[in-house]
């Protein structure tokens, strides 16, 4: 059954009473599923009263009573992946067994904070004089907003909300209203577990109007954004402007090196099966691939083989490998990056093409060299079409890679330690993962640099943007 949409503030569901309300169409049928209550001004205010007078209580709270409510949320929503994960395929489009698959992951998250926020430790500081005690003490921020985005619904919500309450804070988060459910979800699975009124509100509106109402809220003190880098730099300077910190987690545009001596097979393997997961629309989806000239036909011929085999359609259907786009404009968006590439002299080896009249389907995309000024080059695609080009020296891929003003994640292939270790230190992002896929769990931070953000999330780095150090100094 579809989650009953609504908003959640000082620990109630609310919905109805006027409010106006927004369709949730899915992208494979393009029927309507549900309706999402938008935040009036008034629920806004309540919102942001209720999470200011619940930090007065949360910030004193013990870690250890944090710890249980995070570890229940954690245990309550493996039990529920599988519904939690059926609502977003109706979302959003993504196979069953990858959205389920992203709750069970993201459980992870809730029991890495809350075992976390138990080892939040301040520090005592040797003194100069005699007689004088000197603390460092961590405390939390404040009330904190956070807007997370459509791609991975539950992922980036609970990933803010989990260092949001861990590190003693309250949090006030405005979802992705196109694939809302998630969020409403793991709002349950909070009030559930115990926590108290006020700590966790979900709000839904228009997003610009939303934003700029809660950053310039003088109750909020620390912002996080998981989105495109203009609407990034726009809130972050919002919040500049307010002297408020803020986690940004913005796009990017992955580059592939895939050296001589690297295997080849393995690679293609790996790289098919990232860039296709979730339609490509993925922040750190690989997408400009960097093949060294030797390993250039056994990589394409490969890659272009587990493409064939890619089954297309919607995500409720158990052989769906890849489902629709998540919305109706990102199809001709992906037929313009076909049709300049196209226009540019490349060759388009598979896919480039809208699938079927109904929904939001896109055949996945691989073109053959596109120049490197291209729109598929330069502009994240953020869905299933991706270029290739070789190369000739590892100093020439790195350069290549490091074009552009993205620096979120990248990856890369070769047996040869020189060349993974060149790799690692040369590559401008905030991710490097090396013949495999590392990233994005629990333990290991998460974030960008350059264009694609600033600050981390997950690993001891996810409670940093929710805390503030006070020093303290005492005479007698």
């Amino acid at each position: 059954m579809y989650e009953d949409l609504c908003l959640y503030i000082n620990g109630q569901f609310l919905k109805g009473g006027g409010r106006r309300e927004q369709d949730i169409v899915d992208p494979a049928t393009d029927e309507v599923i549900g309706k999402l209550p938008h935040a009036s001004k008034e629920d806004l205010d309540l919102a942001l009263a209720s999470a200011q007078k619940a930090f007065l209580t949360w910030r004193r709270s013990s870690p250890m009573e944090r710890h249980r409510i995070l570890r229940k949320v954690a245990d309550l929503s493996r039990e529920r992946a599988r519904q939690i994960g059926a609502n977003i395929t109706l979302d959003m489009g993504k196979p069953l067994a990858e959205a389920a698959g992203e709750v069970t992951v993201c459980s992870e998250h809730a029991d890495w904070a809350a075992e976390e926020c138990r080892r939040i430790y301040g520090r005592v500081i040797a003194p100069r004089s005699e007689g004088v005690r000197q603390f460092v003490i961590k405390e939390p921020i404040g009330v904190c907003a956070a807007f997370s985005p459509w791609n991975f619904p539950f992922n980036q919500a609970i990933r803010k909300i989990v260092s949001a309450l861990g590190a003693g804070c309250t949090i006030i988060i405005k979802g992705p209203e196109d694939a809302p459910s998630a969020v409403v979800a793991i709002a349950r699975l909070f009030h559930e577990a115990g926590l108290p009124p006020g700590c966790l509100n979900v709000v839904w509106g228009v997003p610009s109007e939303v934003s700029t109402y809660l950053i310039n809220s003088p109750i909020v003190r620390k912002i996080s954004f998981t989105g495109s880098v203009p609407v990034g730099k726009q809130l972050a300077a919002m919040a500049g402007s307010l002297m408020k910190p803020a986690t940004m987690e913005l796009g990017g545009h992955s580059p592939v090196i895939v050296c001589d001596d690297a295997d080849v097979e393995a690679a293609a393997d790996i790289m098919a099966g990232s860039k296709f997961r979730n339609a490509g629309q993925v922040c750190v989806s690989p997408t400009r691939f960097y093949v060294q000239e030797k390993a250039y036909d056994k990589f394409v011929a490969r890659f272009l083989d587990k493409v064939k085999g890619l089954k297309v359609g919607p995500g409720n259907e158990p052989d769906t490998k890849m489902g629709p786009l998540a919305h109706k404009r990102r199809v001709p968006a992906m037929a313009g990056f076909v049709e300049d590439a196209d226009a540019r002299g490349a060759r388009i080896l598979a896919g480039g093409h809208k699938l079927g009249d109904k929904g939001s389907f896109f055949e996945p995309t691989v073109v053959d060299e596109p120049p490197d000024d291209s729109k598929l080059m330069t502009q994240e695609p953020f869905g299933p079409i991706m270029g290739l080009k070789r190369f000739k020296t590892l100093d020439e891929a790195i350069e290549r890679a490091n074009s552009l003003p993205f620096g979120l994640a990248a990856y890369a292939f070769t047996t040869s330690t020189k060349n993974a270790t060149r790799i690692g230190d040369a590559l401008e992002a905030g991710m490097v993962t090396i013949n495999h896929l590392g990233l994005a769990v629990a333990e290991t931070p998460f974030g960008g640099v350059k264009d694609s953000g600033h600050g981390s999330e997950g690993g001891t780095e996810t409670f940093d943007g929710y805390l503030v150090t006070k020093f303290v100094t005492q005479k007698g």
